[in-house]
């Protein structure tokens, strides 16, 4: 199987569930349905890694330590990227290596995504530039700051126009659910949220 490379990024107070609910559903994703398909990776159509600055040790909010699979500088091809949010993002919309490096990514990947406040780092790279988007109810006002062209959407749990943004938090799980269901079909997106009882819509 032709599996694609799904990168989720870290970085320093990153919100826990915005990066663990989206790895939890790709990699739990498989072709085959039923319990023991989860039991090795044969029909497992993601390769989920993280991936931050450097594969230094990171401690996200609540100071969960996390050691990332890889750096920026020896990161495998990415097709699928997944910024989350947090404190953390809000700091880096300042940090010219971590926008540049996600707007490098964002030109070659089939799909760019973002859960909560990663929306800004998408903002400030300027890929959501004329296109609707969503962000933690917190951050709305922020995110139309960055970039005006920006149309922020307050009431959608995720938003696809091209770039896939989601709410706050838990809505990065419904996210990536929509890009299983849009790479893989319904069926397989069903059977995952079945086998890690998450109740779909």
């Amino acid at each position: 199987m032709d599996r694609k490379n799904v990168a989720v990024m870290l970085f320093d107070d990153v919100e826990v569930l915005d990066f663990a609910g989206p790895y939890e559903v790709f990699s739990r994703v498989r072709t085959v349905p039923g319990g023991p398909s989860r039991w090795n990776d044969d029909s497992a159509p993601f390769y989920v890694f993280t991936v931050a600055k450097t594969a230094a040790p990171i401690k996200a909010i609540g100071g969960l330590q996390v050691t990332p699979d890889f750096g920026f500088d020896d990161v495998p091809n990415i097709d699928l990227l997944v910024v989350p949010g947090g404190l953390g993002a809000r700091h880096l919309v300042d940090d010219p290596a971590t926008i540049d490096w996600i707007k490098s990514v964002s030109a070659t990947a089939e799909e760019t995504t973002s859960v909560c406040t990663g929306s800004l780092l998408l903002a400030k790279a300027g890929l959501l530039a004329k296109r609707r988007a969503t962000t933690h109810w917190g951050a709305l006002e922020l995110l139309a700051t960055i970039d005006p062209s920006v149309t922020v959407d307050p009431d959608s749990r995720f938003v696809d126009d091209v770039i896939v943004t989601s709410a706050g938090v838990s809505a990065g799980i419904d996210m990536a659910f929509h890009v299983v269901e849009k790479h893989c079909g319904a069926d397989v997106a069903n059977d995952t949220a079945r086998y890690i009882d998450y109740p779909r819509p």
